[in-house]
């Protein structure tokens, strides 16, 4: 755990449109308890590029390419924060979206994580799952989960 003169909060943002409900809710927490923020974006892993057509040097060039345009967005998001007199710092790393939000949060021994619920229906949470439900379940400090699906997104903005 981080020392009791400051806090720090690990937020982790998709980029998605709906990353600024999280932002919001963490720059308010972050001043109220004068913590170090963490903006966390998980990245695709690399893909598998046995049996495709397309050139798989091409297809690692326009991952570089993604992976550049989101760190660069991230770092974006955190100087917002900064300039708000939030102490931010941006960190994109790569591999399965809950792992790597829980080992970052031990990494930094966060006393807090952030994410989003993006409200997606019960088809695709059994498909897919849900990552705000793995890192809940796995976590070892507290977890806030703001919600970002659009009712909510509405009734903040109304």
């Amino acid at each position: 755990m981080a020392s009791e003169s400051q806090r720090t909060i690990l937020a982790a943002l998709d980029l998605s449109e709906a990353s600024g409900a999280v932002l919001r809710q963490v720059g308010v927490l972050a001043g109220a308890l004068r913590a170090r923020v963490w903006l966390l974006h998980v990245a695709e892993p690399d893909p598998e590029f046995v049996g495709r057509e397309v050139d798989p040097q091409v297809m690692r060039d326009d991952l570089a390419h993604e992976y550049r345009r989101e760190h660069k967005e991230l770092q974006g998001l955190s100087q917002e924060l900064r300039d708000a007199g939030v102490e931010s710092t941006a960190l994109l790393v790569q591999g399965p979206t809950a792992e790597k939000i829980l080992e970052e949060a031990e990494r930094l021994e966060a006393d807090l994580i952030v994410i989003g619920s993006y409200g997606r229906g019960g088809v695709r949470r059994l498909l897919f799952g849900s990552t705000s439900e793995d890192v809940l379940q796995s976590a070892n400090v507290p977890v806030l989960v703001v919600p970002t699906h659009e009712q909510a997104l509405n009734r903040e903005s109304g």
